[in-house]
């Protein structure tokens, strides 16, 4: 029974990060509105956040590897919660963008040890499947913590919505010092020259690639998501955030059925999904601003984006099963890379094309994704028996 509340306190701290990281894309127009900045500036919330984690995610790992593992995840649960709280009264932008980036760098580190302690407290039959339930704080935070940020600071306040972040890690925090045991002595580290090899093979190097740009693809759309309906559809903040609770209802559901897609035909699964999100990007530019076509696009667009978490994390982790843990850290690092990169280039287009035109940001980056998986199965094409 403990190590069932073991695991629900990690798993509690993996959504209080994902909720952290992103929920603040759901609130990103009331940002512009009270710091006074521009789209670009405020969406530096999301890039450098993810920045930071693409470029220092393997190596913050790394040096955090020796000290008790219990407490680093203990103080990294303490620190965004502190780093939340002090967010909800930041007195200026800068500060706040502060107290955004500062916890970011240990961000890779919770998920590493996360994932090696939720095995750690496993037995060795059992610990897919406790990987498997700290995994689902990724999901739930990603599908449902923009939404719930985004009717939490429409509801209430923006500093309601930071106050509840530094809530939900504070309870964490607490649950793992109280319910998580120390298992350090039993967790298996590779070498980190053993590590590193798999960066040799020119196969995952593709699938890192592709990675990033599907995220980027995903990112540099959905995160002016707010600002797309508002100005696109004149929808108001109250229906944004029902439409965000529409995307992430209907993202559950797509997530589950890519599992059992990529479970039947991994390589045409992910060869179709850059397809697939770029005919949900044309669907968005060309619907007219009735209601209910309205509500259809973002129903298939919520199923699509979000397969593509499950869909990414695969095909780079298929390449690497010989070092799991840093392929991980791989799929974390490009992954906000593609977070970095997409919403950097979303609001180049903003500022340079107009609002509508995003959706050519996120075309561009899908093509770039298929060029790359294509590349992969045809240089491949008999060890995956196209």
């Amino acid at each position: 029974m403990k190590r069932n509340y073991s695991l629900f306190f990690i798993t509690v701290g993996v959504f209080g990060i994902i909720y952290t990281e992103l929920g603040i894309v759901g609130a990103l127009p009331m940002v512009m509105n009270k710091y006074h900045v521009s789209a670009v500036s405020a969406g530096m919330l999301v890039s450098s956040f993810a920045f930071i984690i693409a470029i220092l995610g393997p190596w913050m790992t790394l040096l955090l590897s020796r000290p008790n593992q219990k407490r680093v995840l203990m103080g990294i649960m303490a620190l965004f919660a502190v780093s939340n709280f002090v967010s909800s009264f930041a007195p200026s932008f800068e500060i706040l963008l502060l107290f955004r980036v500062l916890p970011a760098f240990f961000h890779p580190v919770y998920f590493s040890i996360a994932f090696a302690m939720a095995e750690a407290l496993s037995q060795k039959e059992e610990a897919a499947k406790a990987s498997a339930k700290v995994f689902l704080g990724v999901s739930i935070g990603m599908v449902l913590g923009i939404p719930l940020n985004s009717y939490i600071a429409n509801q209430l306040s923006l500093s309601t919505s930071f106050l509840f972040s530094a809530i939900v890690n504070g309870i964490a925090c607490i649950g793992i010092g109280i319910m998580v045991p120390s298992p350090s002595a039993k967790i298996n580290h590779l070498s980190f020259g053993n590590q590193l090899g798999i960066l040799r093979k020119p196969s995952l190097l593709l699938n890192m690639a592709a990675n990033c740009f599907i995220f980027s693809s995903m990112f540099s759309v959905y995160s002016y998501f707010s600002e797309y309906l508002t100005q696109r559809f004149d929808m108001n903040g109250a229906f944004i955030s029902l439409m965000l609770v529409v995307f992430g209802i209907s993202g559950v559901l797509g997530n589950w059925y890519a599992g059992k897609l990529l479970a039947l035909q991994m390589v045409k699964t992910v060869l179709f999904y850059p397809v697939a999100l770029g005919f949900c990007f044309l669907l968005l530019y060309f619907v007219s601003s009735s209601v209910i076509p309205v509500i259809a696009a973002i129903l298939l667009w919520g199923a699509v984006h979000t397969s593509g978490l499950i869909v990414s994390q695969i095909w780079l982790t298929s390449e690497a099963q010989e070092a799991p843990e840093f392929a991980n850290s791989l799929y974390v690092s490009f992954s906000n890379l593609g977070v970095t990169l997409g919403t950097a280039v979303g609001g180049w287009f903003i500022s340079g094309l107009g609002i509508n035109e995003i959706i050519g940001s996120g075309l561009l980056f899908a093509a770039l994704a298929l060029v790359c998986i294509s590349v992969k199965i045809v240089w491949f094409r008999e060890r995956n028996n196209l």
